[in-house]
């Protein structure tokens, strides 16, 4: 897709859904593959998740390694290096967070979310998809429940049914939002998980959908039928 036809999209995006912040273009480079010239990396270890809430209200393109990756468990599951043994095996949900009321329940659900092979990605490119210079695999937009009610519909103008989706509390925007986006060309809402909530300034009342980049264009001819006036 043309880079200002992504542009264009993400100010449409905006517009059309009154949104307080601007949707985040996500790249996964993988290993074989060069990161796009003229962004800078980030510039001190972050979380995924922080480094979407940054982008999405500053308007910065930059990339990350694993090393720049904070939460290991989140890189791990994008293809950034190996999940952590305790996060694999349950115990860091189960005795670490108790969350969980055995091993095996958190075991399980580590099991069960979307993840990219071991190190078969180098990098992540994170920009503003208002004012992105690359082409994003994903689109992250954090917003409310009803602006994400209005991209559901907009997702089923043309064809109807109904859209299945999974997540359970962990490892929310990476795993959910980007990983499942970009695995099985379908797009992940997912309600967060601690970390994100946490650590970055995503509020109490917002959520977050991924959309692959492919799917925009019925997307936003949909959004163009359901919100015609914005």
């Amino acid at each position: 897709m043309d880079i200002k036809e992504i542009n264009a999209y993400g100010q449409e995006l905006v517009d059309r859904l009154d949104l307080k912040t601007s949707p985040v273009g996500i790249k996964l480079i993988p290993e074989r593959d060069e990161i796009p010239e003229g962004i800078e990396k980030v510039g001190e270890k972050m979380r995924h998740c922080e480094i979407i809430d940054m982008v999405r209200r500053t308007g910065d393109q930059i990339y990350s390694l694993a090393d720049d990756q904070m939460c290991k468990g989140g890189a791990a599951s994008m293809g950034l290096g190996n999940m952590p043994a305790k996060v694999e095996s349950g115990e860091f949900y189960y005795k670490g967070l108790n969350h969980f009321s055995n091993i095996n329940a958190a075991r399980r659900t580590v099991e069960n979310a979307p993840m990219l092979p071991a190190n078969t990605i180098k990098a992540i490119v994170y920009g503003d998809m208002i004012k992105a210079t690359f082409e994003p695999d994903v689109v992250i937009i954090i917003c409310n429940p009803k602006q994400v009610m209005l991209l559901t519909q907009a997702i089923m103008y043309k064809s109807g049914g109904r859209i299945e989706v999974g997540f359970a509390g962990k490892q929310s925007i990476c795993s959910d939002g980007v990983v499942q986006a970009y695995k099985d060309g379908k797009v992940g809402i997912t309600v967060g998980c601690s970390g994100s909530r946490a650590f970055t300034n995503i509020s109490d009342d917002e959520m977050t959908i991924g959309i692959p980049e492919e799917l925009l264009p019925e997307i936003m001819a949909g959004l163009d039928k359901i919100c015609p006036n914005n």
